[in-house]
């Protein structure tokens, strides 16, 4: 699948149609989903007919914008009327919102053409996309590993070609760390960015709405799309958004460039060809006139134990709303209200999603709530102090988005916390609130694609991607593709 600006001129030009590409998209979903099984739901009337009004708007002569006709993915926990949303989970089975996410309105206003829901983790609760009650997603390099999670469906989709972008969510490396795994760019912006309205919540001060895709221009333009202030998102910055695609630029050298490496991401249980290939792309920056230099995050380790605090203890308050009472499933054979709750949940809920449920009712309970959510919230703000600190020293931080790339179905399911390590070099940005982005920097000996992350400021979105677009533009990583 071309990028954005491909599509873009093309259609402009009258090479294509609109309903030429999503038909093409189409077509390689048809091929591809069962193998990849990264679409819940494809919505082929309504993007057909997406598509048809773009072609009619170049054909009256109407100018379009970046997105106008371009084939799209949604995270199937993004709210979206007419059409199911089940955060990958039965409880949700056959639910159908009454009302738009404010990110999927901002893109059906531009001409985006959605191709339809992606797969993911239920309830964005996991790293792997295996705790889908729909089946889990296939990795495009390798269809017996797993593509990351949550946003595994979105990332395995892009990686495959089946749409030029897509929507993913990100509460502790859900949007990165997948994009890692699966060779693709994924970007988290900071926290209140883009509205989280219409996002079916799993750790509210946590979740963030991003894009995905195969360049970092494409990432740039989706971006810029969806971020704005949302009077309907309590959680929602009124800033300015600055057109991100006019700060990309091939070369870093005109500025002095301050780079910094994360000592604490590396050494015990980093694979050694992920160390490698960081290492490498460090290199590249110091060549492409970056000034270099090690700093310390001293609390980045305590990030993950930080996290299985407070999101969990986030998502048993909002998980309590399914009840079986006002949508989603019912337990049919229950003789009360207690028990229709009880059965509905048991029923309902996967073994993660429950596992989640008890830590976090535990740690909010009289006598530990103190002692656990209290404590956790307080290395919190220890935890972003450290990034504040770094930022005095430098512009962009650099880290391994993943400790290891795309590991085996099955192989972690059976261990939790080993499944929980997959996102040690994630979390502590989004404990943080900052933006950070996952771009390919190389692959192992078994042809796995390996991410390279770098993370800003607070709002330093436009400095992240330059950065990250100038790496891109010095190599070649991006250009490779799966043959699935």
């Amino acid at each position: 699948m071309a990028s954005i600006r491909e599509l873009h001129q093309q259609l402009v030009k009258k090479e294509r149609s609109a309903l030429e590409i999503a038909q093409e998209a189409l077509d390689c979903i048809k091929t591809l989903e069962p193998k990849v099984n990264s679409f819940l739901c494809v919505t082929t009337e309504q993007a057909l007919e997406q598509a048809r009004q773009v072609d009619a708007r170049i054909a009256s002569g109407e100018e379009i914008g970046w997105l106008a006709g371009i084939p799209l993915g949604v995270k199937d926990n993004m709210c979206t009327v007419g059409v199911p949303t089940t955060c990958g989970s039965r409880i949700l089975e056959g639910f159908t919102p009454p009302y738009e996410s404010t990110v999927t309105e901002k893109l059906k206003a531009t001409g985006a053409v959605v191709m339809g829901k992606t797969n993911l983790d239920e309830f964005a609760m996991g790293s792997s996309t295996e705790n889908s009650a729909y089946g889990r997603s296939h990795n495009p390099w390798d269809l017996e590993r797993v593509p990351g999670g949550s946003s595994g469906g979105s990332a395995a989709a892009v990686a495959a070609g089946e749409c030029v972008v897509a929507l993913g969510s990100d509460t502790g490396g859900s949007i990165r760390q997948p994009a890692a795994l699966c060779g693709v760019v994924g970007m988290k912006p900071t926290y209140g960015l883009v509205s989280r309205y219409g996002l079916v919540a799993y750790a509210s001060s946590l979740d963030q709405i991003g894009p995905f895709a195969r360049t970092v221009e494409d990432a740039a333009i989706l971006l810029e799309a969806i971020a704005g202030y949302d009077p309907r998102d309590s959680t929602s910055l009124k800033v300015e958004i600055p057109s991100y695609i006019s700060h990309l630029t091939p070369e870093l050298k005109s500025q002095t460039l301050r780079i910094g490496v994360i000592q604490e991401t590396f050494g015990e249980g980093l694979n050694a060809e992920v160390e490698q290939a960081v290492i490498k792309a460090v290199d590249t920056f110091r060549e492409l006139g970056a000034e270099v230099q090690t700093v310390s995050c001293p609390r980045f380790r305590y990030g993950l134990p930080t996290y299985y605090i407070i999101a969990p203890s986030e998502a048993s308050a909002n998980l309590a709303r399914y009840d079986g009472v006002k949508y989603g499933f019912r337990s049919p054979d229950a003789e009360n209200l207690i028990e229709m709750y009880c059965k509905t949940r048991a029923a309902g809920f996967g073994a993660e999603v429950k596992r989640r449920i008890m830590v976090g009712t535990y740690t909010l309970s009289a006598g530990y709530y103190d002692a656990y959510y209290l404590k956790a919230q307080k290395v919190r703000t220890l935890i972003k102090q450290d990034f504040e600190a770094v930022f005095n020293q430098v512009d962009v931080l650099v880290c391994p988005t993943s400790p290891t790339t795309a590991f085996k179905a099955g192989e972690k399911t059976e261990d939790p916390l080993s499944m929980y390590l997959s996102d040690l070099m994630t979390i502590p940005v989004n404990l943080a609130g900052l933006p950070g982005i996952s771009i390919p920097c190389g692959f192992d000996n078994q042809g796995l694609p390996i991410g390279l992350q770098l993370i800003g400021n607070v709002l330093g979105e436009a400095k992240l991607l330059q950065v990250a677009y100038a790496y891109e533009q010095a190599t070649e990583w991006h250009k490779a593709q799966p043959q699935v």
